[in-house]
């Protein structure tokens, strides 16, 4: 019996029913993006200030004259605006005694901006001032869960089957996505995002090397980068769901109701042939191997199954501890798994913090997602012609001068004076966030693909 990749000589590289499997292996890249960062839209902190303690009807927009004085006597006005933290708790009754010395004391309530989002997470949970810091421990939930995810993937996809595999965290990824409505405390918050990172790092690798092991080598740079471009389109969608949904609880209904239709991945996608062949299961992969040749009107020989060519299991099997048995390998291994953490560090660094840059979250996101996808086109018609050494060691050049280069507004801005001069700043540090995004984006994809050792590294890299 040949080998699957001399079968598929016959059959087709990537013929129509590959293509279209791999279609259907790229659609969950829409839905792990969402669950990914939806985050950013769900946990976005919003101007905010300490509620007027006793005053059940505050809101953050000020109501008329007798509400701002009322405000104006009971909050801190603290670098030109209501403080977020502190209220007066002296008994002065004039507000011309008021002075920096008066008695204040942490708020427990808040009242927040709603003309961007009517509802949030940090709302809920008032993930402000003191408690702000367990909203990058809710980020670091999901790398952890990404780690945890990369090792756990890979030992279930061996041992069960990679179409099993890819159905068991579908499923956790469908079950996940609604259990973000129920988030009612900070402990079922860090529990869900832990196994958001599960799931949607589970799902990636598993439909990532699906999609890899339908085809022939000479294809895997378009299906290895197929599903990025799905990652970015879940990127842009998200965002035209949060412009129209602006309560959290229908925003993360509407972003896992899609996910059901995976369910339907059992009878739609097949095992892979090329794992059933390495398992010594010829028969089965023959009844999937004639399916590929009859959708693909090929033909194959008929004694292509007679077993008495070179069997798929024959074949040497890969080690993860074989890659430190040779010191160039083991070198040049070590190397590329940094190079991943540090393109992840960034990555998911400028991301998840694109609320930091100014104007409208949900403009700058979907402008970040357009940006990446000229990382990508430009990935995918470059790497072949440049090769991966020059392509990749350029844009991490790129990479990190952009990085560095954002010191600058930092430095001109104590300069400038007066709110127009700020104004080019502000979008010059907007632009060089998303110039960063544009070549981490690029070295981010450039990397040989062992999936799993480098979501590993990548993970490790956020903890």
């Amino acid at each position: 019996m040949k080998t699957f990749d001399e079968i598929l000589q016959h059959v087709g590289e990537f013929g129509t029913y590959q293509k279209r499997i791999f279609f259907f292996l790229c659609l969950p890249s829409v839905v792990t993006s969402f669950l990914t960062f939806s985050s950013i839209f769900t946990m976005y902190i919003p101007p905010h200030r300490c509620a007027v303690p006793g005053l059940s009807n505050d809101t953050y927009a000020i109501q008329g004259d007798n509400h701002r004085r009322l405000v104006n006597f009971t909050i801190p006005i603290k670098d030109g605006a209501y403080s977020k933290c502190d209220v007066y708790t002296d008994d002065v009754t004039d507000l011309a005694k008021r002075s920096d010395n008066s008695s204040q004391s942490q708020c427990s309530e808040w009242v927040y901006d709603k003309s961007i989002f009517t509802s949030t997470i940090t709302e809920d949970l008032s993930l402000v001032c003191d408690n702000v810091v367990m909203r990058s421990h809710s980020n670091m939930a999901v790398m952890a869960g990404m780690l945890v995810g990369s090792f756990g993937q890979s030992i279930i996809s061996d041992m069960f089957g990679r179409k099993k595999a890819c159905m068991i965290f579908l499923f956790m990824l469908i079950c996940v996505g609604f259990l973000n409505y129920v988030i009612r405390d900070f402990a079922s918050l860090i529990i869900i995002r832990f196994l958001t990172g599960c799931g949607t790092t589970s799902v990636g690798i598993a439909c990532y090397v699906m999609a890899i092991e339908l085809v022939a080598p000479a294809k895997r740079v378009y299906t290895g980068m197929g599903g990025l471009f799905l990652w970015m389109l879940g990127m842009l969608l998200m965002s035209g769901v949060a412009y129209f949904l602006r309560d959290w609880h229908n925003y993360v209904l509407a972003l896992a109701g899609p996910s059901v239709f995976f369910l339907s991945y059992w009878w739609i996608v097949p095992e892979s042939p090329r794992w059933l062949m390495s398992k010594g299961r010829f028969e089965e992969a023959e009844v999937i191997i004639r399916k590929f040749a009859k959708v693909n009107k090929t033909t194959l020989p008929e004694d292509m199954f007679d077993g008495k060519c070179v069997e798929e299991t024959d074949t040497p099997k890969g080690k993860l501890s074989e890659l430190l048995t040779n010191r160039t390998l083991a070198i040049r291994c070590l190397i590329i798994n940094f190079h991943w953490a540090v393109c992840s560090l960034i990555y998911y660094g400028l991301t998840l913090n694109v609320t930091n840059l100014s104007g409208n979250v949900i403009i700058n996101f979907v402008l970040s997602g357009l940006v990446e996808a000229v990382g990508y086109v430009l990935t995918l018609f470059l790497l072949n012609r440049l090769g991966r050494k020059w392509l990749h060691c350029s844009f991490l050049l790129g990479g990190g001068l952009a990085c560095l280069a954002t010191i600058f507004p930092v430095l001109y801005a104590a300069e400038a004076s007066g709110p127009w001069s700020c104004c080019p700043l502000e979008a010059r540090w907007g632009r060089q966030g998303r110039f960063q995004r544009f070549t981490s984006s690029l070295s981010n994809f450039t990397q040989p693909p062992s999936a799993t050792l480098l979501l590993v590294s990548g993970a490790c890299a956020l903890e």
